[in-house]
C-alpha cells in the first residue's frame, strides 16, 4: 500500500479564478464554499461566497466583514458565519450572515481559532491552538469547545484523568452531532457525542491534521517534516486507534499534495491544495475500516 490518491471534488469557477481566497471549507451537507475578497484591512469590507453543490453555483455577498484572518462556515438555513481566527481584546469576532448575506448579529467564541466547523443541526465547534489555550483569553482555555450558532456555550473539553489537558486542537472531525479530535501533546482520539460524553482512546501517530471516522475504523492524516502526507489506517477498540496500514496521500495527478487546507466530515478527509481553487477528497469507506 504504497500511496491512495485523492479525487476531484469542487473548484472554484473560472470566473473567479483570479480573486483572492480568504478561505474556504467543506459543509456538513457535502457543499464546498470559498470566501472571496481583497486583503482584509483594518476596516469592515465587502466580500462574496461562492459555493459549489455538484454542478449547481451559487453567489452570496457579504457586508461588513471585520475579520482579519477569516475563517467561514455554512449554516443549515443557508446563513453563513465568518470567525476571525485571532480575537483582539474583548471584540466579538464571530458574525453571523443571513442567506441575502446581511450581517445579522455578533459574539465571541475565543481567541486563536484553529478549526471551525458547523454540524447539521447548525452549532459550532470549535479547536484551538496553544496561543488560545495558554493565552489570556478564558473563552479559549478548553482547547475545545461547542457553541450554538447564536453564541451560547453548550460544552467545553474539561480535564480529565486520562488527559491533562487540550494544549493545541490539531485535527478535528465534526460529523452528526459527534466530533472526533487529535490533540497536542499525547495525541489521543477524542470521541465527543452530543457534547456529553467523551472517550478517549491512545494513539502512537502524532501530528495528524486531519482524521475520517467510519464504524470500526478511522484514518489520521499528516504529521511532522517527511510525514506530512503520511495517512494512517486505524482499528477501534474501546481504549486504542490501533493501526494497521501506513501509507501516503496524493493529488489525483499521483504529485505531493503541498501545501494545504484540510477539512474531517465523517468518513471523508477533504484536501485543498495551494492555490486554493480546487477541493479533492478521500473517503475511509472505500478501503473498510
Amino acid at each position: 500500500m504504497e500511496t491512495m490518491s485523492l479525487v476531484p471534488y469542487a473548484r472554484l469557477p473560472r470566473t473567479h479564478a483570479q480573486r483572492v481566497v480568504l478561505h474556504s471549507t467543506v459543509d456538513a451537507f457535502g457543499r464546498a464554499h470559498w470566501l472571496l475578497g481583497d486583503r482584509p484591512a483594518r476596516g469592515p469590507y465587502d466580500a462574496l461566497v461562492v459555493t459549489v453543490d455538484d454542478t449547481q453555483v451559487q453567489e452570496t455577498h457579504l457586508s461588513a466583514v471585520t475579520a482579519r484572518y477569516p475563517m467561514l462556515d455554512a449554516l443549515p438555513d443557508g446563513a453563513f458565519v465568518v470567525a476571525d481566527a485571532r480575537r483582539r481584546g474583548g471584540a466579538d469576532h464571530v458574525q453571523v450572515f443571513d442567506a441575502l448575506g446581511r450581517h445579522s448579529w455578533s459574539f465571541a467564541v475565543g481567541d486563536a481559532i484553529q478549526h471551525l466547523l458547523a454540524d447539521e443541526s447548525g452549532d459550532l465547534w470549535v479547536g484551538y491552538f496553544d496561543e488560545g489555550v495558554f493565552g489570556d483569553d478564558p473563552l479559549s482555555e478548553p482547547g475545545l469547545r461547542r457553541w450554538s450558532a447564536s453564541g451560547e456555550a453548550l460544552w467545553e473539553m474539561k480535564p480529565a484523568s486520562e488527559i491533562e489537558y487540550v494544549a493545541d486542537c490539531y485535527a478535528l472531525n465534526v460529523d452528526k452531532g459527534t466530533a472526533w479530535a487529535c490533540p497536542y501533546t499525547e495525541w489521543p482520539l477524542l470521541e465527543i457525542r452530543e457534547g456529553r460524553s467523551v472517550t478517549v482512546r491512545s494513539t502512537p501517530v502524532a501530528g495528524a491534521r486531519a482524521l475520517a471516522v467510519h464504524g470500526g475504523g478511522a484514518a489520521l492524516f499528516g504529521g511532522y517534516e517527511d510525514d506530512v502526507d503520511r495517512l494512517v489506517l486505524c482499528t477501534l477498540t474501546g481504549t486504542a486507534a490501533e493501526p494497521y496500514a501506513t501509507t501516503t496521500l496524493v493529488r489525483p495527478d499521483g504529485t505531493a499534495v503541498g501545501r494545504r487546507r484540510v477539512v474531517g466530515r465523517g468518513p471523508r478527509i477533504y484536501v485543498q491544495p495551494e492555490p486554493c481553487t480546487a477541493w479533492a477528497v478521500w473517503d475511509l469507506c472505500t478501503v473498510g475500516g
